[in-house]
């Protein structure tokens, strides 16, 4: 069963809840739903950082894209 939970919002927060309550959404599903795309893009974020992170560690990788990086350069056309 879902806990009520009281919070407090600021005005841009009701301003941002105002709009979306106009596309017909009630006020729980529009604060269900942001919340939780809120937590994903937060978790995509994370999980993105660690994917950069871990090339950013293999030198083979880095040595392939200082290659690729050489290579675009001197395709580029002269200034």
């Amino acid at each position: 069963m879902a806990q009520a939970v009281s919070v407090r919002l600021d005005d841009l927060a009701l301003r941002a809840l105002s709009q979306l309550e106009a596309t017909g959404l009630t006020r729980s599903e529009a604060i269900r739903i942001a919340l939780v795309e809120a937590a994903s893009r937060l978790a995509d974020r994370k999980a993105l950082a660690a994917e950069v992170a871990a090339l950013e560690s293999d030198d083979a990788d880095r040595a392939e894209m200082a290659l690729v990086a050489d290579l675009m350069e001197s395709l580029r056309a002269p200034r």
